[in-house]
């Protein structure tokens, strides 16, 4: 993934092209509730989007979606609670 944007609890991600077609390529945007925080959790939505149109359940944007989760909670103890994928 290419950072496009990024601040302290909003980051915009784009997949580097090469790998998959341009409509496949996924977007991930992550906003990070720093109101909600504490010294053991940080809530963070995290939307993946690309220009496919989701005509299957497991299609492209859900595995990314599920390999970016897996990234998260594998790196520093993490946890995603609740997860939801479009």
């Amino acid at each position: 993934m290419d950072i496009q944007y990024y601040t302290g609890d909003y980051i915009i991600a784009r997949e580097v092209p090469g790998h998959v077609p341009f409509p496949k390529l996924i977007t991930a945007e992550v906003l990070i509730d720093k109101s909600k925080s504490t010294e053991t959790e940080t809530r963070m939505s995290i939307v993946i989007k690309n220009e496919e149109l989701p005509l299957q359940l497991d299609n492209y944007c859900r595995q990314m979606f599920e390999v970016i989760k897996q990234s998260i909670e594998s790196s520093r103890h993490w946890h995603l609670i609740e997860s939801l994928a479009g």
